[in-house]
């Protein structure tokens, strides 16, 4: 996969982060923190924490050959601004990342291990091209707590990242 495109899907998952966290802004906390049904994770802060801890650990296996035994932890980021904040540091260091990767890389496998401790081995620019899918997978379901919630982020599909103007 060409770096460019990886450029792109990194540019994206970091705008439609955005869209689903301006949404959730005016939440309260108990709507942020309430049991929803459909969401794999229970909670939109449960959901947000486990997007964000995902992206955290693949970054770290990715671009900086460690494997993380853990997932980022609720208490880490206590609060929703403090989640905002980590989460924008996290999206400049993969967009960051990212950028210093050559199409040779992004063809070579990657090595890490699970948190379990499995050792694994996958192509980096399939690892990469799951981390933005997987973030699409839980942006959908916070997508329809949040509109449940009157909060709808709109649409927040790559094509319509592509035919934005500001991006």
């Amino acid at each position: 996969m060409q770096r460019e495109a990886i450029q792109l899907l990194f540019d994206y998952n970091a705008w439609a982060n955005e869209r689903i966290l301006a949404a959730a802004e005016g939440l309260s906390e108990a709507q942020y923190t309430a049991d929803v049904p459909g969401l794999s994770h229970g909670s939109i802060r449960a959901t947000f924490v486990h997007a964000l801890g995902a992206e955290i650990i693949w970054r770290r296996r990715c671009l900086e050959g460690v494997s993380p035994a853990a997932l980022l932890q609720a208490a880490e980021v206590p609060t929703f601004a403090a989640l905002r904040r980590r989460w924008a540091a996290e999206d400049a260091a993969l967009r960051a990342g990212v950028t210093q990767l050559t199409d040779e890389a992004l063809a070579a496998p990657l090595p890490y291990r699970t948190t379990r401790g499995t050792p694994m081995a996958d192509t980096l620019w399939q690892v990469l091209a799951h981390l933005v899918n997987h973030g699409t997978q839980h942006r959908a379901e916070a997508a329809v707590a949040l509109t449940a919630f009157g909060r709808s982020p709109g649409d927040v599909d790559l094509i319509v990242y592509l035919r934005t103007e500001d991006r």
